[in-house]
């Protein structure tokens, strides 16, 4: 481990004691407060998460890429047990969890980057969809095909792409990539908590209430300009300047932004409030991911093509 990467250990280390004794005092002024029985639940659970992905990346890239690997596959889960499905659908949906999610997560393994930036945009949406075709079922195919593919590309495609940092071939930062997924993996978590303290604390104008009636302007705007200032702080552990961290942040911000927003949309379609109950305290593992799945190509791509080589 570099120096670096311990530091930005310390750092995560410091946030989550702090965070742990603002809940502990709360707590002890207001015993049986609902919310504040909620955040510590949050903290407790990011312990948790945090602990294990350091853990991860410590141990290396294949540990790193199973950890994630089971992510998707939890998320998935989640995702395909709200959304309605028929007997029809057994091919399309053994497809989905025991081709295209191993076979994706193998081409990281084997760090086989042309394959893995297409397998499930080109073959796998042609493989489920003969698949539902064959099975002769023609009531709502449109949609029931268009729910399975929308879930494999975000829950598997989507949240790959965060793992693919590891292959990414930078110059003069050869070794180090585990600080630049420990980076993203951050920026997107953060960014999320500090749109939602900038909300609480000066939000008045809903960005989307039909869709996140929680999400407002004031919380968007501090949170990212917040979150930059972050990006900026850490671009020690990363290939960028302090301004290029700042902007990637912001970039970060963006797509997990989208990314929440699409997600919510979906729940909303599906009338369900969480995505599951796997992550005491933060739903399911969707609704952890959602941001990162939107935020995770968009980084990928960006970083491959300025910073790394062809």
């Amino acid at each position: 481990m570099t120096p670096q990467f311990l530091l930005t250990g310390q750092i995560l280390l410091t946030i989550l004691v702090i965070a742990s004794a603002i809940g502990f005092v709360l707590r002890l002024r207001n015993p049986g407060n609902a919310t504040i029985v909620n955040l510590n639940a949050r903290i407790n659970a990011w312990w948790i998460m945090a602990g294990v992905l350091f853990s991860a990346l410590v141990l290396g890239r294949y540990m790193t890429i199973v950890v994630f690997g089971f992510a998707s596959l939890m998320a998935l889960r989640e995702f395909l047990t709200l959304t309605p499905t028929r007997k029809s659908d057994y091919w399309p949906l053994f497809i989905a969890f025991f081709i295209a999610l191993p076979a994706q997560y193998w081409l990281l393994w084997i760090e086989w980057y042309g394959l893995f930036a297409i397998m499930i945009p080109v073959y796998v949406f042609f493989l489920i969809s003969a698949a539902s075709a064959i099975s002769q079922d023609t009531d709502d195919f449109l949609s029931r095909n268009s729910r399975i593919l929308f879930a494999v590309m975000f829950c598997v495609y989507g949240v790959s792409h965060a793992p693919a940092l590891l292959m990414l071939d930078i110059p003069t930062f050869q070794g180090h990539n585990a600080q630049l997924l420990f980076f993203f993996v951050f920026i997107v978590q953060i960014s999320d908590v500090l749109q939602y303290v900038f909300g609480k604390l000066f939000g008045k104008h809903k960005m989307v209430p039909k869709l996140s009636p929680n999400k407002t302007w004031e919380g968007l705007i501090g949170g990212g300009l917040a979150t930059m200032g972050i990006g900026a702080l850490l671009a020690f552990v990363t290939p960028f300047t302090p301004l290029q961290a700042a902007g990637m942040a912001a970039l970060i911000v963006i797509g997990g932004v989208m990314g929440g927003l699409v997600m919510s949309g979906v729940k909303r379609s599906l009338g369900a409030k969480d995505w599951g109950t796997g992550i005491a305290g933060h739903g399911g593992y969707m609704d952890r991911l959602d941001s990162l799945g939107f935020a995770a190509p968009v980084f990928f791509h960006i970083v491959r093509w300025l910073w790394a080589l062809p």
